[in-house]
């Protein structure tokens, strides 16, 4: 059965992202902290593992390295539920958001059947990349606080801009050397895409200023109002039970 995109069967996957998030939440309230953070942090390795199998799996390893931002979720997301750190995990906050778009705008791995490991090692990660950052600060593990906003932007930004640097480098690189994938193209790789954009979100702050690198920091203000409405909504969240509390 093939996922497709906006198909009654990508449907039922993305309401089960849902389902997924609403069971986990249900159980793990039930249980102590410690064993919390282990049953999330195993859960967190899926990551690791899938980006471990698509490096090995599809016989061009330099197309498939930890550098797009889900890949980068992957690796810090059991740090960040092991330590519980509020700086990492504020971050997740954001490079969670990244992990909610891939699963909506699936066109890349569209095609696929989602009985395949190829599905599993795209959906299953993605899913506890959306679902495990937002569970840590449910569960109290890490409280949300509002002084992180420009920590995690600046953070994000400074990994863009090194990444970006390491795409010119390789794409160089590889042009130089006639480094070739299995179909007999010359590698050439776009992580974080900040050389192109591949997606309609990406491709309007291209629309606005074609320009590789700088289009994608038209994005940094709507990050900045993402992040500042869920400050927000916690802490009026926050003032109401404390309100309810004292009368």
């Amino acid at each position: 059965m093939t996922w497709g995109t906006f198909t009654p069967t990508h449907f039922a996957t993305l309401l089960s992202v849902v389902l997924v998030y609403i069971i986990m939440e249900w159980s793990l309230k039930r249980v102590s902290a410690k064993l919390q953070i282990w049953v999330l942090g195993s859960l967190s390795m899926m990551g690791i593992f899938a980006g471990i199998y698509n490096i090995i799996i599809w016989g061009s390893p330099w197309e498939y390295l930890p550098l797009h931002l889900c890949s980068l979720n992957a690796m810090i997301l059991p740090v960040a539920v092991f330590t519980r750190n509020k700086v990492l995990g504020n971050l997740l906050l954001l490079w969670s958001l990244g992990a909610a778009v891939a699963l909506v705008l699936n066109g890349a791995v569209a095609a696929c059947d989602i009985r395949s490991w190829t599905f599993f090692c795209y959906y299953v990660p993605h899913v506890m990349e959306c679902v495990i950052p937002v569970l840590l600060f449910r569960l109290r593990l890490i409280k949300v606080r509002a002084s992180c906003l420009w920590s995690t932007v600046g953070i994000t930004m400074a990994v863009y801009t090194l990444v970006h640097g390491i795409n010119v480098f390789l794409n160089d690189w590889f042009i130089r050397a006639q480094i070739t994938n299995p179909s007999g193209a010359i590698v050439q790789v776009n992580y974080m895409y900040s050389l192109y954009p591949t997606d309609p979100v990406l491709g309007m702050c291209w629309n606005l200023m074609p320009v590789p690198y700088w289009y994608m920091f038209l994005a940094v203000p709507i990050i900045i109002v993402y992040l500042a409405l869920i400050y927000g909504i916690v802490y009026w969240r926050r003032h109401r039970r404390k309100l309810r509390g004292s009368n």
